[in-house]
């Protein structure tokens, strides 16, 4: 099902591949730098006009869907049956995700991101039925391929009030380099400004704990993961990224401090987010 040219039809709905082209302008780079002040090892150059190397998973700030209010849905997100399926499960989480790349992106110049969906899968877990849709970006620039992305979403139903609680495991204590992270309002607030993310569980509080059932407003999964990458760069004093993969585990709220962590194991970064309670947020692996 991930081969391209796959053809994928759920509910009367087929897959088909939607490209954006955009400019990774100069002027958007600064808002989002402005956004993760502080926040990330990674600054820009002194000469602010001139192209710079986009560090990783800066790139989701960027190839935003722009629908009008009348075609989203209740969470904010565009509804379906566009270019994800029409799946009816009203929760969406981003699981988890691949990046392989291949060169730089560039900031001031326009770059073209190739999406399709690549598997859709139907199953049940202990909170009911589950959706997983695969999805596949190809970003290039100046002609050649940068980087190729596997996005992992996960549609769930809503949650039952008389449903136990499912603990998360514990996340590891031995790591080599560590770093406190303190989520506010204002900065997860920022952070879906810069990318666009209308999604209501990261900024709406009342939609966020008598909807969805959660006890904040919660900590944007690309963020988490941005923030891992940056962890891996410079722990491991490298500027370049092979490969980098990450999945969700539990979710991590605003107001509640949490720490990110790498361990070196060979030529490997093994990287996890750790709740307050030790507990294990995200689990990440870097490769340079």
């Amino acid at each position: 099902m991930g081969n391209s040219g796959v053809t994928l039809h759920y509910d009367g709905w087929t897959a088909q591949p939607l490209e954006r082209t955009q400019v990774l302008d100069l002027q958007h780079l600064r808002r989002i730098e402005a956004a993760m002040q502080d926040r990330v090892s990674w600054s820009s150059s002194a000469q602010s006009d001139q192209p710079e190397a986009l560090p990783p998973g800066w790139h989701w700030c960027w190839f935003a869907d722009t629908f009008p209010a009348a075609e989203l849905g209740r969470d904010g997100h565009p509804q379906r049956g566009g270019f994800l399926p029409p799946v009816e499960l009203p929760r969406r989480m981003w699981a988890g995700g691949k990046l392989a790349f291949h060169r730089p992106l560039f900031t001031g110049e326009s770059a073209t991101r190739l999406s399709e969906v690549i598997a859709i899968e139907q199953k049940n877990g202990r909170s009911g039925g589950l959706v997983f849709v695969s999805l596949r970006h190809r970003l290039s620039q100046r002609g050649e391929l940068a980087l190729e992305e596997t996005q992992d979403l996960v549609f769930r139903e809503d949650p039952s009030p008389d449903a136990p609680r499912i603990e998360p495991p514990q996340a590891p204590c031995d790591a080599q380099f560590s770093r406190k992270v303190e989520p506010d309002p204002v900065w997860l607030f920022r952070y879906s400004a810069v990318t666009f993310n209308g999604h209501r569980i990261h900024y709406d509080h009342d939609y966020a704990r008598q909807v969805e059932g959660y006890p904040s407003i919660v900590v944007h999964a690309p963020l988490i993961a941005t923030l891992l990458a940056d962890l891996a760069r410079e722990a491991s004093g490298s500027p370049a990224l092979r490969e980098f993969s990450f999945r969700a585990v539990s979710p991590l709220f605003c107001g509640e401090t949490f720490t990110i962590n790498a361990r070196r194991k060979a030529d490997t970064m093994v990287l996890w987010a750790a709740g307050p309670s030790g507990q294990l947020a995200m689990q990440a692996k870097a490769q340079f």
